[in-house]
């Protein structure tokens, strides 16, 4: 557990500068302070960009190779988290087994906060003992000391996971904790120890980043387009992979409707289909080939006309 001169000392803990009077601002001047202050998170997610990249790197490496990665948080932090791991599956068609997030005091801390179950270390050991060697571990903490967090990574890396921390309060001393360590650093927030405002911003961005990358770069995107996606999800999704096989397939909507029926809904199937005028079952052996990459599987044949 952290020792209270380590939060003291914690830049998201400070008091900023300009909000000593902020109760006395009108509605207005607090959300015009509010918005300059927001714009530190674009200059700390740049600030942050190598660490970024090195670790949307080890999230692909790690998923490609058939490892899982593990999330997790508290709080803001942990809800963040999850709304990572559930929204990958519907985006990327990533299994929900292989990006879980775990959040201090469980599912139904999700909707109503429960303030001392950040405070077990010994409970994000013990989530953490099913990660091992060539899963991926992330801790997504703020403050960089939430027990919960610390034991979750202190626990994978000793079995062999790699480690990843999202935080806003860095310091040289996490080297230690995390192989990678993305450090947000926006400073104190305008209500002094409210970490859902500008760090809680900065590592949804930076989640949005490291996941979005990871799977564009092995596979799961085509050009623009979402190819892995669950077009039976609903009529938006349905619409959505429509309008996607239309377009990356250089094909009517008409003919996108029918390949996607022929292609049981597999987005990357009636793609390829259209551009080359494959069946679907060609279509899907030639994506197998190619680790179901559309564009390296699309290499080894020739377009044809729609």
């Amino acid at each position: 557990m952290a020792r209270r001169s380590e939060w003291r000392r914690l830049p998201t803990e400070a008091v900023h500068a300009g909000s000593a009077g902020l109760d006395r601002l009108d509605a207005g001047r607090i959300v015009a302070r509010m918005q300059a202050e927001d714009r530190r998170v674009l200059q700390a997610l740049v600030r942050a960009r190598p660490d970024i990249v090195r670790a949307a790197e080890a999230l692909r490496e790690v998923y490609l190779s058939g490892g899982d990665c593990l999330i997790f948080g508290a709080g803001t932090s942990g809800r963040l988290g999850v709304l990572e791991a559930a929204e990958l599956p519907p985006t990327f068609g990533t299994s929900p087994a292989r990006v879980r997030a775990f959040m201090a005091g469980g599912r139904g801390a999700v909707f109503r906060a429960r303030e001392g179950a950040e405070d077990s270390r010994a409970d994000g050991e013990k989530r953490a003992a099913r990660a091992g060697f060539g899963d991926l571990v992330i801790g997504v903490s703020a403050s960089a000391v939430t027990p919960f967090v610390r034991g979750g990574l202190t626990c994978g890396r000793r079995r062999g996971a790699r480690t990843i921390l999202v935080t806003a309060n860095p310091s040289p001393a996490l080297r230690r904790l995390a192989d990678i360590v993305v450090a947000l650093r926006v400073g104190p927030e305008i209500l002094a120890g409210s970490t859902r405002l500008k760090a809680g911003t900065a590592t949804k961005l930076a989640l949005n980043q490291i996941t979005t990358t990871a799977f564009a770069t092995s596979g799961r995107v085509f050009g623009p387009w979402m190819v892995d996606l669950n077009s039976r999800g609903s009529k938006k999704l349905a619409d959505r992979a429509e309008r996607v096989v239309a377009s990356a397939g250089g094909t009517t909507p008409a003919r996108a409707r029918r390949l996607l029926r022929e292609a049981r809904g597999e987005v990357k199937t009636a793609i390829y289909a259209a551009r080359t005028g494959r069946s679907a079952s060609a279509a899907r052996t030639a994506l197998a080939r190619a680790g179901g990459d559309l564009r390296k599987a699309l290499k080894t044949e020739p377009r044809r006309r729609a």
